[in-house]
């Protein structure tokens, strides 16, 4: 009677102790749990745990709350966002794409593919007859001399972690901005040119403005230039971006337009 009596409590524990695995948890808890982990866990390790589990992933409030506790969420985006998911996805991933935009590490990462006159420079704010950025944390420039100089950055999606599925089915926002200026005691040129790009590198859409062309005596004020691409064609693989120009009195030295602080950051704007 008494090993009976061991064994049915033996029993009772180990029901108990079944019933209250991480399964056993109410749906809530059980979200409020798996939005601790990173997205990457979530999507190739938890999701294919059980049928429970990737039902839980894949629910709005889980990624909802993942918006929450990094900071992406604000109550206005609740009409707003159809997929919290791929929400939380693009606000994780946003960042600047262009490497080294300000000269801080000299010209790395940029192709020069025009370099005439006395060649590409780098100076530091606010420079000979300039004035400084509005943005303090800017502190140096890129400046063109008498003949063209244009530099560019040619951005692989893939590698920045922007997958050939979201850039074809959510074709999310892509926002280019570029800084210009020039000394107020010379003419100068500036030229920008942006392109997206399909897997062969045919052109499917681009932003090239007019030629902006700043007279001798100018205010030397920095300009800030932007371009929203949306509703482009699927098929977005590559970002290529170039930009430079030259002065328009052709005089020896660094007197044509200056350049800094570009970037090109891929959605969501209501960030």
């Amino acid at each position: 009677a008494r090993g009976f009596s061991v064994a049915y409590s033996y029993l009772r524990l180990s029901r108990r102790s079944v019933m209250t695995t991480i399964c056993d948890l109410p749906e809530d808890v059980l979200v409020e749990l798996l939005s601790l982990l990173p997205a990457r866990d979530l999507l190739r390790a938890c999701r294919l745990v059980c049928t429970q589990w990737r039902d839980v992933v894949d629910l709005t409030t889980l990624w909802k709350r993942k918006c929450q506790r990094e900071g992406f969420y604000v109550q206005s985006l609740d009409r707003s966002v159809s997929d919290w998911k791929v929400f939380y996805m693009l606000c994780s991933l946003k960042r600047n794409l262009i490497k080294n935009p300000c000269a801080e590490e000299n010209f790395q990462h940029w192709k020069l593919d025009s370099n005439d006159g006395d060649k590409w420079k780098i100076e530091d704010l606010p420079g000979p007859h300039g004035k400084g950025m509005p943005d303090p944390t800017v502190h140096k420039y890129f400046v063109t001399s008498y003949g063209p100089c244009f530099k560019s950055q040619l951005i692989t999606l893939q590698k920045e972690g922007y997958w050939n599925q979201l850039m074809d089915e959510k074709r999310p926002e892509i926002v280019v901005k570029d800084w210009y200026a020039a000394r107020f005691d010379c003419g100068c040129r500036y030229e920008l040119s942006v392109k997206l790009l399909s897997e062969d590198y045919i052109v499917l859409e681009e932003f090239q403005p007019e030629p902006v062309v700043i007279e001798q005596w100018n205010d030397a004020m920095w300009r800030e230039i932007s371009h929203t691409f949306q509703n482009y064609p699927p098929g977005v693989r590559y970002i290529w971006f170039k930009h430079g120009g030259q002065d328009t009195q052709f005089w020896a030295g660094w007197y044509g337009i200056r350049v800094t602080n570009s970037s090109i950051t891929i959605g969501p704007l209501t960030l």
